[in-house]
């Protein structure tokens, strides 16, 4: 499936899980993300997201329209199709660990991905319908910084040098 995702990101306090849970269409992940070789301007990952004991295998690459938006192509795969593609790694990163919890707040999804380098604070995204739609934060989050378009903090820049936390 190929999509332009229009989205952002910002670095925000670590938020309670348990306001989080209250949330409509809350579910956590554990997820596991390799990058691969991939010619310039490409991202190519592998994922591996587990939630409730399931796992879910896809393979994604992205193509950089600009610092907000690109073009995704992603699909699910084997088990199998993952671990072959593993060997595809590329040499200069690790994997991304992270936990990811997912909801909704005035219709719009939220993604918090927390990471375990990093104790006070973690990195929130937004999926917008188009540049001009206003995000609508929950009262809860606490924005440290808006960080659209920072490639340190893009996962795959993370995958070969994590950042250090914030002060």
């Amino acid at each position: 499936m190929q999509n332009i995702e229009i989205e952002k990101k910002y670095i925000i306090k670590k938020p309670s899980t348990e306001l989080m849970r209250e949330m409509d269409n809350y579910s956590v992940s554990e997820i596991e993300q390799v990058y691969l070789k991939a010619p310039a301007g490409v991202t190519r990952r592998v994922r591996s997201r587990c939630t409730n004991g399931v796992s879910v295998y896809t393979e994604t690459e992205k193509k950089r329209i600009d610092n907000m938006s690109a073009v995704e192509t992603e699909r699910e795969i084997t088990e199998e199709e993952y671990e072959a593609l593993l060997k595809l790694r590329r040499e200069d990163s690790n994997a991304v660990i992270k936990s990811r919890h997912l909801f909704f707040y005035l219709g719009q999804p939220f993604e918090i991905d927390v990471y375990p380098a990093w104790e006070r604070y973690c990195i929130m995204e937004t999926e917008l319908a188009s540049r001009e739609t206003e995000v609508n934060f929950p009262e809860f989050i606490e924005i440290y910084e808006d960080v659209t378009g920072r490639h340190e903090y893009s996962n795959a820049k993370m995958a070969r040098e994590f950042p250090p936390e914030p002060q």
